[in-house]
């Protein structure tokens, strides 16, 4: 996996990016709804009047952390895709591993992207990064259902979306933190062989 691009620490002339930054850490720790812009600020070494020569409020900054979230999500599966995988199958795995790579590693822009409830539509930035990230799925289901008669071929939008429930699920549940740490299996285990046994029902792959 390429390295993700790190946070920054506060400098002059960097403030809005500390901010968040501050903020990725309280929601790591306690959830999108367990952070002020005053603990942000805190966290930052500013003070509580600071942020709001950046931001309007709490929801702003959220949007921010989503937004950066997206993009550097985008810009990893992306890499994943189009790295020389030997076939278009072994592509969509390496797009699946990326997902729980990115989950695992920057915990704070997923909560933020995805837990939330963060607005994607009403803010055209995020919205356009949302769509570049899962653009990357739906063209890795294109790929790998292309060789399946057009009749039997289901839409790769649906494949895509099915995939990226099936994803999430197992983030949720087994790739960060407990219940996790107790699983039998791997997050990868799980969603590999997840993966598979939905394909062969769709007939992408063939049955043993």
């Amino acid at each position: 996996m390429p390295e993700t691009k790190g946070r920054k620490g506060y400098h002059h002339g960097n403030l809005r990016q500390a901010l968040v930054d501050a903020a990725l850490s309280l929601i790591e720790e306690k959830g999108p709804n367990g952070f002020t812009l005053a603990e942000a600020a805190r966290l930052a070494g500013v003070s509580a009047a600071a942020p709001y020569r950046h931001f309007k409020g709490r929801e702003d900054v959220i949007e921010e952390m989503a937004l950066q979230g997206f993009e550097i999500f985008a810009d990893l599966l992306e890499h994943a895709h189009d790295d020389g995988a030997p076939s278009a199958l072994a592509a969509f795995e390496t797009v699946g591993r990326a997902y729980l790579y990115f989950a695992r590693t920057q915990p704070g822009h997923y909560i933020a992207m995805f837990e939330s409830g963060v607005s994607v539509t009403a803010n055209p930035a995020l919205a356009q990064a949302s769509d570049r990230a899962f653009g990357v799925l739906e063209r890795a289901a294109s790929d790998m259902t292309a060789h399946l008669p057009e009749a039997d071929r289901p839409p790769a939008s649906l494949v895509s979306r099915h995939i990226w429930a099936m994803s999430h699920g197992v983030v949720e549940l087994f790739a960060r933190g407990a219940p996790g740490r107790r699983a039998p299996f791997s997050p990868e285990e799980m969603l590999e062989s997840g993966i598979g046994i939905y394909l062969r029902g769709l007939g992408v792959i063939p049955r043993p």
